[in-house]
């Protein structure tokens, strides 16, 4: 036994010098100022591996291995405002600019008062190919949230989150994007997606150790670091990488055990029962045409344990919402782009859009916003032989549907009760897939209703959300 003791305190002896002489490794500090210049104590800071907070002086240090770590990044205390340049996050700073002595300190302005009521608006898949996309984007998305940003900055701050694929391969439209996401006043953080990636390479935990170029280096080089965090009012906003890039648009949606331990240093900053926003490109728990799920979902859903969680992921180009557990409710929000910029809607039939979730508090409550149309609009009604797949019915296409919430119709005036809920593949999207002469593909969505109007002349379609708002669209049978 001894024998052994003695053995294993040499391998770790060994083990501690093989890492100081790791030819990464370098140490690091800095500090967290505010604007007039007082150390600000507390701030949780990392580089993607190691975690510490500011001293009482505001400082922080650190040994990082440069060839693993590119960023030091802050968790933004909710008491400061979100540091931003023409409004883009800036939460970061590279560890080359830090170790050349060029920039290791962090000024945030504090709030005037802290406010526990903002907007997040949940932008999924840009997904910009070519200049027509970019367009597209800039003159039907950007210009419709531009818009619901000036309504609300009336009455609250305004915090913006795109969910992955900003581009769609096309390393040469990072730019464009950015200068997009610029002055929309808003502070706007990134989220990286498959198509995020230069295909060349492998996203750097692929690549050997020191490899000089890795497949991120596009999105890092615009947004900063893929695994992050802030904290705004009440809630403490996670974003994380769900692509494990192996190059060539090859890919499995899934979290290394690295990053699962990334996440619980930063949660075990965050006391449990808190209300979290956790933002990825991929799903994890969808239910329908679940075969882009995150591969280990499990293991993401046993870390968050304990926390009242809102997960906001795209990726699928589908709207679904799931109830994952009492404290886990899933928004995947259909597409920007809809299904890649073909036309009007997403592949579940929903319009291209975005989602609007509104926090007061630790209360939160959500609403789709379709773009170039009215909030109100929350449903598309299709008559008696519209809708091929079910041709008898009176049909209605509800995105926003979760479990808690009702579809109910009236024939004539006549309150008829629930339409029947049912999946299918939506009428919309199989037009649009005509229209590009695409075969019609087997896109099944479940916020489907149906009802068989009988002699009715009118049949009133009426949606009641989980927060007791009402929406209603009536159509005429002829």
């Amino acid at each position: 036994m001894k024998h052994t003791i003695i053995f294993t305190s040499l391998l770790c002896l060994e083990s501690i010098v093989t890492l100081a002489q790791r030819p990464g490794n370098i140490l690091i500090s800095g500090t967290v100022m505010d604007t007039e210049g007082k150390p600000v104590a507390n701030v949780v800071v990392n580089d993607g591996v190691h975690f510490t907070q500011t001293d009482i002086q505001g400082k922080w240090t650190f040994v990082t291995d440069t060839c693993l770590s590119k960023f030091v990044s802050i968790s933004t205390p909710a008491a400061y405002e979100l540091p931003s340049e023409n409004g883009l996050a800036r939460f970061y700073k590279p560890i080359q600019d830090i170790r050349k002595g060029k920039d290791n300190r962090f000024v945030l302005k504090k709030r005037k008062g802290e406010s526990d009521r903002f907007s997040y608006i949940a932008i999924s898949d840009p997904q910009v190919l070519n200049e027509k996309d970019m367009y597209r984007w800039n003159e039907e998305t950007v210009k419709d949230i531009r818009t619901t940003v000036d309504s609300l900055r009336k009455t609250r701050e305004v915090v913006g989150m795109t969910l992955g694929d900003l581009v769609f391969d096309n390393m040469g439209l990072y730019t464009k994007y950015a200068s997009s996401m610029q002055n929309l006043k808003m502070t706007v953080f990134q989220t990286i997606g498959n198509h995020d990636f230069d295909k060349r390479f492998q996203d750097l935990h692929n690549m050997r150790y020191g490899a000089p170029q890795y497949a991120e280096h596009y999105y890092n080089r615009f947004f900063g670091p893929t695994d992050y965090s802030f904290n705004i009012g009440n809630i403490h906003v996670i974003t994380m990488k769900s692509i494990n890039y192996v190059g060539h648009r090859q890919y499995i949606e899934a979290l290394t055990d690295a990053q699962l331990e990334w996440l619980k240093k930063d949660l075990s900053y965050v006391p449990k029962g808190s209300a979290v926003f956790v933002n990825m490109h991929a799903a994890g728990w969808n239910r329908i045409m679940n075969t882009d799920n995150i591969r280990n979902a499990g293991s993401l859903e046993q870390v968050l344990q304990g926390y009242n969680v809102h997960f906001f992921c795209g990726h699928t180009h589908f709207y679904q919402n799931v109830q994952v557990s009492p404290s886990l409710y899933q928004h995947n929000i259909g597409a920007a782009c809809g299904a890649w910029w073909a036309g009007g809607v997403s592949q579940c039939g929903a319009p291209n859009g975005y989602l609007v979730v509104d926090v007061d508090g630790e209360k939160v409550s959500w609403h789709f916003k379709p773009t170039g149309r009215d909030i109100s609009c929350q449903m598309r009604l299709y008559k008696p032989h519209e809708f091929r797949r079910a041709a008898k019915y009176v049909v209605a296409n509800v995105w926003d549907y979760d479990e808690q919430c009702k579809v109910e119709w009236y024939a004539d005036g006549r309150k008829m009760g629930n339409m029947e809920q049912f999946t299918d593949v939506d009428e919309m999207y199989i037009r649009q897939q005509n229209a590009i002469n695409k075969d019609e593909e087997e896109i099944l969505t479940n916020h489907l209703f149906r009802c068989l109007p009988g002699k009715a002349k009118t049949v009133k379609v009426v949606f009641s959300n989980r927060f007791g708002q009402q929406y209603a669209e009536t159509v005429t049978i002829d």
